[in-house]
């Protein structure tokens, strides 16, 4: 590592840089060693942590006790820390004291180009698979911690207590036949499906290139993956994008992107009996495999696509290029307003090019909400408080079109006599939950707005929201928080300090009522533009917080 230090260093000097980004630990130590050279920033994923791989592994564990040192000080050199999953940045805290406001959580993705659901029947057939055999898929590499033992003794436990044609289909190995001499994990595991009784039914295919992947994972019913313990794992996420319900170790970032009991169940690792329980209840229930396929693709396409990763990581970019040079000791007060004002117009600057798509989804999602007789619920805390009552007030009244009718939205934030007595009585974590619960309509929308997207009281509104059905939209900042993930579209201002966030969430109030407005305009081509839509508006607004009354379920006339 020194010898390609030395000449990564010289490259730096041939040619500028402006942030290093390292994946692993050792090319971390060479990110290190250059920003002590030369003081370029950088920006590091380990991938794998040494202390957590010494403790799943032991003396299993081939790498050298001077990588936990190392990653020490990468961790307390790095700019930013890119966590994969939330147990990532959990371990980088309690294991490596690590800062936790150089952490961020971006997951690894896939390419919707490269994975989508094929038929079942033509992925068989493709394949050369009978297409009336049930078929579980395991896939991955064939090392012991993978857990690929536990599923082939659930598998036989499975087997046990059903008589139809089954095959559990293992891809992966050193070559593209099973060759358990260059793979010597897979002699081990045949050997276990011979000791169970169960060879006939396992079938080994070696490594098989990603072109046909997708052909692999559409064509299962479930697919399985047990490891000990897992830094990440994108076989989940490539399954989940193919359609295919995952039944998963309850581990590390696989518990992050299996939704258990929503796109496949989680188990603990080494539980074959677990993992036949739920094989079991998979198949006597078939239409939940059915409805884990189209929750999973969602969840794929929502979360975990390259378009989204890759936004996430050129986002954290510019705020590790975007830190402000230190103030000048002279002319302070001026260097403190220069600084203000060029910060904001850094963070407008980094919203103007990430956040069009999101904001502009936003904007015609609230707009169909409107148009189909529903209103908008908003809720936040502090000053995302006033930005709530804000974003009402101009739907309700008017921002730039002048002879419109109301627009029906509430702020949760603005009934100081419930939110007292419900959080002095009950819970200030469920005060905006209870009204999401109390008032929202099938056909309503709920805005939530946090700079940090971790507050309890709105995590639990979007869950409440989750469980009726309605489309959420978050106004965020930093990496988002938990409601990131909660929300149906996110937005997350690109920025760490939460008056810039603010500033910028203010914009984005008033983008969104500028774009509302011109595209209900836009709605109807009438001389009076808003004469067709104002109907349902008004039905929508006769919803009063005095009387309780439910928004009318009568049907509206549909736009021409």
């Amino acid at each position: 590592m020194d010898e390609f230090t030395s000449f990564v260093s010289n490259w730096c000097r041939i040619y500028s840089y402006d942030l290093i980004h390292a994946n692993f630990w050792m090319s971390g130590l060479v990110a290190a060693e250059i920003k002590r050279l030369m003081n370029i920033p950088f920006v590091i994923t380990f991938h794998a942590l040494g202390r957590v791989r010494r403790q799943h592994q032991g003396q299993a564990d081939s790498f050298p006790d001077e990588r936990f040192a190392i990653e020490d000080r990468i961790v307390r050199e790095a700019d930013r820390i890119i966590a994969e999953c939330p147990q990532d940045r959990e371990d980088l805290l309690l294991l490596y004291a690590a800062d936790p406001t150089r952490i961020c959580i971006i997951p690894c993705g896939f390419d919707p180009t490269e994975f989508w659901a094929i038929n079942k029947v033509r992925a068989r057939l493709t394949l050369g698979l009978p297409p009336d055999e049930r078929l579980i898929l395991q896939l991955g590499r064939m090392v012991p911690r993978k857990g690929v033992d536990t599923v082939i003794r659930g598998f036989a436990d499975w087997q046990k207590q059903q008589d139809l044609p089954s095959r559990l289909l293992i891809v992966g190995g050193e070559s593209e036949t099973p060759d358990p001499q260059l793979t010597p994990e897979i002699g081990r595991l045949h050997a276990i499906a011979q000791e169970l009784g169960i060879a006939s039914q396992v079938t080994f295919v070696g490594r098989k290139g990603r072109e046909v992947l997708k052909y692999y994972y559409s064509a299962a019913d479930v697919f399985i993956t047990t490891p000990w313990y897992e830094p990440f794992g994108i076989t989940p996420i490539e399954a989940m994008a193919c359609g295919t319900p995952v039944i998963g170790a309850n581990v590390g970032g696989v518990k992050f992107t299996v939704k258990d009991g929503e796109t496949g169940y989680l188990i603990s690792p080494n539980q074959p009996e677990a993992l036949a329980e739920r094989l079991n209840h998979l198949f006597a229930h078939p239409h939940l495999i059915s409805l884990f396929g189209r929750q999973a693709i969602r969840r794929a396409q929502d979360h975990f696509t390259w378009q989204k990763v890759t936004s996430a990581v050129a986002a954290l970019y510019e705020e590790v290029l975007s830190v402000p040079e230190p103030l000048v000791a002279t002319e302070a007060g001026l260097a403190i307003l220069d600084q203000g004002f060029e910060s904001m117009l850094r963070a407008v600057q980094r919203s103007q090019r990430l956040l069009r798509p999101a904001i502009q989804a936003a904007s015609q999602a609230i707009t169909d909400c409107f148009l189909r007789g529903g209103k908008l619920l908003i809720c936040g805390n502090g000053g995302s408080a006033a930005d709530a009552q804000h974003l009402a007030a101009e739907l309700v009244g008017r921002f730039c079109c002048p002879h419109r009718a109301g627009l029906p939205a509430m702020a949760l934030t603005a009934d100081s006599a419930f939110l007292t007595a419900w959080a002095n009585d009950v819970s200030y974590e469920s005060i905006f939950a209870r009204q999401v619960e109390t008032f929202a309509k099938p056909d309503d929308l709920l805005l939530g707005i946090s700079t940090s997207g971790r507050s309890p009281n709105l995590i639990a509104a979007f869950e409440a929201a989750q469980r009726l059905n309605l489309t959420t939209i978050a106004l965020l900042g930093k990496d988002g928080g938990d409601l990131r993930t909660k929300a149906t579209i996110p937005i997350v201002v690109p920025a760490q300090e939460t008056q810039r966030i603010q500033e910028v969430q203010i914009l984005i109030i008033h983008l969104l009522c500028e774009l509302i407005e011109e595209q209900l305009l836009s709605a109807s081509s009438d001389v009076e533009p808003f004469a067709r839509w104002e109907p349902r508006l008004q039905a929508a607004s006769e919803y009063s917080l005095d009387t309780h009354l439910p928004v009318p379920q009568t049907p509206y006339p549909t736009l021409a």
